[in-house]
Parts: structure tokens; sequence; C-alpha cells
């Protein structure tokens, strides 16, 4: 095993708004829309099933919104084919006190795993744009927009 994850990459950040605020923001998939630059411009094509297009390849993308209120988590099927989405990315919100930040704050957590015909290239924008992204949810979040 190496320090470099292979499999997973993870991006996290702090947010000053409460856990509750950032599990409804993230599990929104049209405001996805105004952060995530794989599928930007989301909107609903069916039952949690949001479509938008990669900011990178102009290509239509499809997700599947699977939340969990009680468990602050949100799992995202994700894929260019609705009927053939894999779940490969997942957000999880823990509580500030958790980690012994101050009350009304929050860590948002994304986790995404590589598929084996993913080139490294791939992975790497993959993964550097999620570490972006965290702070355009952060902005979005605590701006309030």
């Amino acid at each position: 095993m190496t320090a470099s994850d292979i499999h997973c990459h993870t991006a996290s950040i702090a947010v000053a708004v409460p856990p509750d605020t950032a599990f409804a923001f993230m599990a929104d998939g049209v405001k996805q829309g105004e952060w995530s630059f794989g599928s930007w411009q989301r909107a609903r094509a069916g039952d949690d099933l949001y479509t938008g297009t990669s900011l990178f390849t102009g290509q239509q993308s499809y997700v599947r919104i699977k939340a969990d209120a009680d468990k602050l988590a949100i799992d995202y099927a994700v894929g260019a084919n609705p009927d053939a989405l894999s779940p490969r990315i997942m957000a999880r919100i823990i509580p500030g006190e958790v980690l012994g930040l101050q009350p009304g704050q929050c860590l948002i957590t994304l986790i995404v795993w590589r598929t084996a015909e993913m080139s490294d290239e791939r992975w790497h924008l993959l993964s550097v744009s999620h570490e972006t992204e965290m702070y355009l949810i952060r902005h979005l979040l605590e701006s309030g927009r």
C-alpha cells in the first residue's frame, strides 16, 4: 500500500453552517448544478434522477441521488446512461461538535471511487475537481445562495 490511494479520493472542507443545512444543499440535485463541474446546470430527469453537462467534455451525464438524513450521507450513482448508473460518489456531513468545531459548523466530505478503465489523467482531473468544488460549495453555503 502507498500513501496515495489509487482507488479512492476524498476532499473535505469545514463550513460555517449547521449540518442539516449542508445536508439539504448536498442532497439537492438541481443545486448541484451550481458546483459540480462534471454535471453543470442540472435539471430533473425523473424521480431522484438529474442530468447535467460536463464543463470539461460537454457531454451529458446523469446522477441518481439517495440521501439518508439520519446518517447525513448522500450516495450519488453517476454515468452517461440513466439505466446503468454506478454508485461511485458519496458525501458525508459531520456535525462540527464531533470534530471539536463550533456548534453550527460542519465538515463536508466528498468520496469518489475510481473505475478500472479510468485513465490516470481522468482520475487526476476528477480528484482536483472535487478539491476545487469544495471551495465553491463552502462559498455557496456560507453566502446563503
